[in-house]
């Protein structure tokens, strides 16, 4: 069975090998205590409810394994997800890279699952952003879309966020985006961050392409809703929580981003078991 959710993340066996050279290291020192030709059957299963990312990379991490259950599916306790057989030392070596891995990617699709279940029947969509684990960003955004979720730009280099301190240094946001247009192609869209309806205002008759409400009260983003809606793709940000996002959600926003679907999610759970 083949496991990813597609597209399949870009770079993820660096990811693997990186981390288990940080666990191992010059070598096992607990290895020691196990006969070198001895072969175990183990499995890997679900100790709580949520969404299952990750498990190619887990099954990858162990090797001699067979996926039984796919990223983006729903897992419940005792849901086995993950099996194989190896020699012993090899595969308790390897085992907490795997559920490490497993666990917090895991993890992340399932807090972007209740995000999105929050926000069921508004026709706004929830987004990742760029507050992410260093070195672990494409697989955290990965995580995100398993989860049911869209993801915001990858980095700086994919599109522009012209925020506060942009315009404050260009002198107006009608400036900032004059300048940055100008180095552009024509695929690439503008995203301007807004503290207030003039703000707003500037942006949209700038043209840019997203108007980012960040940390504004909801009567605020309903009227910029009812005036700018369909001129402007709107995006609400700041703070966003899940007993907040069904009301942010309700003024009519298109898009709502939540940072701590990634810098906030717990772990999901799962353990190796030997049979």
């Amino acid at each position: 069975m083949n496991g990813w959710h597609q597209p399949a993340p870009e770079g993820w066996i660096a990811k693997v090998e990186e981390a288990l050279l940080e666990d191992i290291g010059p070598g096992d020192l607990s290895a020691g205590s196990l006969p070198p030709d001895s072969t175990v059957d183990w499995y890997i299963e679900a100790q709580g409810a949520g969404v299952l990312c990750g498990v190619e990379i887990a099954a990858y991490t162990l090797q001699n394994a067979d996926v039984l259950v796919c990223d983006g599916s729903d897992v419940a306790p005792k849901t086995r997800v993950l099996q194989g057989q190896g020699l012993a030392h090899q595969v308790l070596q390897r085992e907490r890279a795997a559920l490490n891995f497993l666990m917090h990617l895991s993890g992340v699709a399932s807090l972007t699952k209740k995000f999105v279940d929050q926000i069921a029947g508004f026709g706004a969509m929830i987004v990742d952003t760029r507050k992410t684990t260093p070195g672990l960003r494409g697989l955290e955004k990965y995580a995100v879309r398993c989860g049911g979720g869209r993801n915001h730009r990858l980095g700086l280099f994919d599109g522009v966020m012209v925020k506060d301190n942009h315009i404050r240094a260009a002198g107006s946001i009608n400036k900032a985006v004059a300048k940055v247009r100008g180095q552009l192609g024509h695929m690439t869209k503008i995203e301007v961050e807004c503290e207030n309806l003039e703000q707003v205002r500037e942006a949209v008759d700038a043209g840019v392409d997203v108007v980012m409400l960040d940390n504004m009260e909801l009567s605020r983003m309903s009227a910029i809703v009812n005036e700018f809606g369909g001129r402007t793709v709107l995006e609400a940000s700041g703070g966003v929580t899940l007993d907040s996002v069904r009301d942010i959600a309700a003024t009519g926003v298109d898009v709502v981003s939540v940072g701590a679907l990634t810098h906030s999610a717990p772990a999901l759970p799962f353990h190796l078991e030997l049979q």
